[in-house]
Parts: C-alpha cells; structure tokens; sequence
C-alpha cells in the first residue's frame, strides 16, 4: 500500500487523523519540472490554535505512558521508513529536488532517528543531589509539554525528524510546520509513518504553510519549547519572539562555512572532499563549504583541478533517470539570489573558473578564483552551488580568515593533524572536522552552531535531545514533616 498516494492528503492537514484546513491549499510542485505533484491543506491560525489545544490534552496521557510503550512507537516508525524508503525518496527527489542518493541517505537516517528515539525513552533523566538536609534531594527531568517543529526545504525529512522524533519519545505533543516547498517529504511522510506506526491520536499535528502559520505555532500559549531550523534572519525573529513568550527556542541557522586546505594536502582528495563540500545538494545545506581557504603552494593547482571538477559535473532532472550529480535550486527566488552573488563577486574582480550559468532552475557548480574577502559570494552565504577560493599564507592567515565571519556552524581543515589540531583550538565554531570537507551529520551526534549559526543548542545524541525537549524539576522528600518555627 502507497504511503503517500496524494489522493489521501489532498487539501487535508493531520491533526492525529486527517481533517480540512481552512487556510486554502498549497500546490506541491516539483522543481525540475515544474510540475504539480498534488495540493496539501494551508494550515490557518486558527487552525494552529485547534492543534495546540488538541496535542495539550494528549499530551497529558502520552507523558503518562510508560517508557516502553513510547520506544514501541517509535521502533515501529523506524521500520516503516524502512519498509516504505523508496516511495519517500522518490518524493525526496521530486519535491526537494534531491539526486537519489541524497534521498536515500534522509530516508536511511530518519528509520535511524527513530531507533535512537527509542533509546532515548527508556534514558535515565534525573540525578541525585546532595543535600544539607535530612532529606533525598533529586533533579529530574520532565517533558516540555508541546513542542513546535518548524523545518526547511533542503533535508526536509532529517531535519524534521531530528526534532519530531526525540520529543515524542520523551513525552511531548509536536506541532510540525514544514517548508512549504517540502511539505510532503518533510511533513506527510512523517505524519502518515507515526500514523501507521500506532501514535496516538492528537499527539502529532502537521501544519504546512508560510509566515501566518510560523507565527502561530510559536505564538499558541501552549507551546513551550520551539525548535527551528532555517535562515539567520527568520531565526532571529522567532528569537526575539520566543524572548518576549518566555519559551525556549533552539534555532540551528545558516553558515558560511570553511574549508582550509594546509600546505603538504593530497591534491585530489582535498579537490574531491572540497567539491563535494560545495556542491552536495546544489550547495543548499547549512554546512556546505562556503569558503575554500588553500595554502599559497597548492592554490593554483587546486583552483585548476576545482574547477575542471566542476565542469565535469552533470547537472539535471534527479528524476528521469542517468548520471546526474547536481538537480534544481529550489525555486526562483533561491535561484536569483544565487546568480546575483555570482555576477556580483565577478564584477567586483572575481574570475569565473568554472560554472556561473543557468538553464531553468539549473545551475551549473561554479568555482570563483581570485576573491577577496570582502567580495559577495565570499562574505555572504550563497546556499547554491559555489566554490570561492582564497589563498592563505600562515596558519595564522588561515585562522584569521576562518575567524572573519559571522557565522559559526562547522569548519573543516585538511592537511597534517598536528596543526589542524592547533587551528581547530583557534577557530569558534560548533562543528569541526580534520581530514573531512564540512558536510556532515549522525543521528547520535551533538548538532548544532555558534554565532549566527545558532543559540549554542544542539540535536542529537542522549544529553542533547534530553536538554532540549524536558525540563527538569527538583524534587525532595523527607522522612517526615519538616519542623519550623512558625
């Protein structure tokens, strides 16, 4: 039986079974072709409002629950994304624009947060503490209550499982807005697998839709924890409006991440490790390689061979079949501000080595020597296909150019370990990885960035997923009622 089959989920939204919205319909549309996939229910606020109230209620029971009934479910839901992993990466593909080898690994890394999640539920969550009183003195840790989802386009499955499936195990109700560009890969799928896999009614609410929908599932009063991954400047605003809500917010944001290349670096592994850095996903990952910082001895070389790469890439429809390593920008807009960096830094004295043209929604993996750090597609994140070069002198350059940005998600640095080592100790950043381009992820790992990357929260892994969707309660008892002197 199709998981997905659109005559189910046709202008409907999933409020723990499906019902209308009342905020019109969004068309799911498929980049590469511009074709209409099916339409998906526009969640208003007052929609939002009915889920919040509905996941407080179930909430209430599913925190109740014992452990092993919240692990059941989720070790169900981590079966059926295997069992049903081709119809979603085929969705992956279509939808997000994904080649099918990035649809294989969301569909293969989302049955593995689910099988995390399950350990996560029988977890410990508390501690002993001492006390200078007659008493046992605890800290443990409760769920949050209902916790709002918000999740992008580019891993639209991952990154909305990242934060669905911890919270449910540990007790939560979820409102889940996806991308509305994604709102099947990164919403449906995940409504209909936790649905199949036997979670309780009311305890997961999806709710596509734009800015009015956003803004409602970070507003309703029975949210207390908002986890959103996306751009800087969205984030800043659900910051500042979590700030005024008093709620926690866990926001994993944008990046312009580095790779250093040190001097005495295999050429051809750091070409390759570089270029998939760059241009996985047509450069639409938070942590791709915005930055290529190469030693002055392997600078000309590496700008060569880059480039050559570059060239050699096949760019196309993911879906119809044949070699293809790059598919379609997600949209127009995406599309438009990437080449408007490009013909920016170009014009600004940048050479054009490879790429910096266009078919549709098609661009070429493009590769920029002779930038200064202050040129656009350097400066800024492009999240698109594009390779800035920029030769460096000294580890001491090196930092100091890795330093100069704003952001602060993830670095990597090939070359001897010994002194990546000492520029790793140098460099703010919440990821880092030596020998390895910066593109990287697992389901048991600690995630997240520093500056405009992110508030220093973090995904993943036992003690980080724990932090993020519990509380924690002090709890003491005594053997009797405590004397005083009133």
């Amino acid at each position: 039986m199709a998981l997905l089959d659109p005559g189910t989920w046709t202008g409907k939204i999933f409020t723990g079974g499906w019902a209308a919205a009342d905020g019109g319909v969004l068309e799911v549309v498929e980049p590469a072709t511009g074709a209409v996939l099916g339409t998906l229910g526009r969640a208003s606020a007052r929609d939002v409002a009915a889920s919040a109230a509905a996941a407080a209620d179930a909430q209430r029971d599913w925190a109740a629950r014992t452990y092993e009934d919240r692990a059941a479910v989720l070790r169900r839901a981590g079966r059926l994304f295997e069992e049903h992993a081709a119809e979603i990466q085929d969705w992956i593909v279509r939808e997000a624009g994904s080649v099918p080898a990035k649809a294989e690994l969301e569909a293969h890394f989302a049955a593995g947060l689910c099988y995390e999640a399950a350990a996560l539920a029988s977890h410990p969550q508390g501690l002993v503490l001492p006390s200078a009183q007659p008493r046992w003195s605890l800290a443990r840790r409760r769920p949050a209550g209902v916790v709002s989802v918000i999740a992008p386009f580019n891993f639209p499955l991952i990154l909305s499982m990242r934060s669905v499936a911890p919270a449910l195990a540990l007790g939560n109700a979820v409102l889940l807005k996806p991308d509305p560009r994604t709102a099947v890969c990164g919403g449906v799928a995940l409504a209909r697998v936790f649905q199949e896999a036997g979670l309780p009614e009311g305890l997961l609410h999806l709710l596509p839709g734009g800015l009015e929908t956003g803004e409602a599932v970070v507003a309703a009063p029975q949210v207390r924890v908002v986890s959103f991954t996306g751009s800087t400047a969205a984030g800043r605003r659900i910051g500042e409006a979590c700030g005024r809500l008093l709620k926690r917010a866990h926001l994993e944001l944008g990046g312009n991440n580095a790779l250093i290349v040190l001097p005495g670096a295999d050429i051809a592994k750091a070409v390759s490790a570089g270029a998939w850095g760059s241009f996985l996903h047509q450069g639409q990952i938070c942590m791709t390689t915005g930055r290529h910082l190469v030693h002055e001895s392997l600078h000309e070389e590496y700008v060569a061979a880059l480039a050559d790469k570059a060239d050699k890439l096949p760019v196309g429809d993911p879906a119809a079949g044949g070699p293809v390593a790059l598919g379609p920008i997600i949209d127009e807009g995406q599309l438009a501000h990437v080449d408007a960096l490009v013909r920016d830094t170009v014009a600004a004295g940048a050479r054009l080595a490879a790429g910096g043209t266009h078919e549709g929604l098609f661009y070429r993996p493009t590769v920029l020597a002779e930038v200064t750090p202050d040129m656009p597609a350097y400066a800024r994140e492009v999240f698109g296909p594009v390779a800035p070069v920029v030769p460096f002198s000294s580890a001491d350059e090196a930092v100091a150019l890795a330093r100069d940005s704003e952001y602060g998600l993830s670095l990597g640095i090939l070359g001897g370990v010994g002194q990546a080592m000492a520029i790793a100790d140098a460099v703010p950043t919440g990821l880092v990885h030596i020998n390895d381009q910066t593109v990287n992820d697992e389901p048991v790992v600690p995630f997240g960035g520093l500056a405009a990357s992110g508030n220093g929260s973090r995904f993943g892994g036992p003690d980080a997923n724990i932090e993020a969707f519990t509380e924690t309660q002090w709890v003491t008892m005594r053997g009797e009622i405590a004397p005083y002197p009133f």
